[in-house]
């Protein structure tokens, strides 16, 4: 199962950033592949579904995930029910001195090429990779601008 995990240190509390990134309206304010997004629950909960559309490598892929854990402020987990390609994805926090870690972990079962070939699947993984990480200094930028 290809895996991909990025983390960040954002300079708020684990309750301020796990607040944030479970937000209705944050995923396509801190991730440029989402470019729809819906999300059924103002606050998440187990058995709660978000859809959306995703655009990687110039190609867009329709989703809906169901949350299968939710541990606030430490962690959310979703599953893929509808989608081309099946996919869990995890964000987890852990505090650290400075700030909160942040972690998001991509898994999928067939590979990130799936919807494109398996040859392509080191290719779209590098480029989650470098938009994931992309998308976390994005994210933290957004949680602590009001500072600068």
């Amino acid at each position: 199962m290809p895996t991909i995990e990025e983390s960040i240190l954002i300079h708020k509390t684990p309750q301020e950033v796990f607040d944030y990134v479970t937000a209705p309206s944050s995923p396509p304010e801190w991730d440029t592949a989402i470019i729809d997004y819906r999300q059924d629950d103002v606050v998440p909960h187990v058995g709660s579904r978000s859809t959306g559309t995703t655009k990687v490598l110039g190609r867009r892929i329709e989703w809906t995930v169901e949350v299968r854990e939710y541990d606030p402020p430490h962690r959310i987990v979703s599953r893929s029910v509808q989608s081309p390609l099946q996919f869990t994805v995890a964000f987890s926090t852990k505090a650290q001195e400075g700030g909160t870690l942040f972690t998001v972990r991509l898994e999928t079962e067939s590979g990130l090429g799936g919807v494109f070939g398996r040859i392509a699947d080191p290719l779209v993984a590098a480029a989650y990779a470098r938009s994931t990480r992309a998308n976390l200094e994005t994210l933290a930028e957004i949680l602590t601008e009001h500072e600068k």
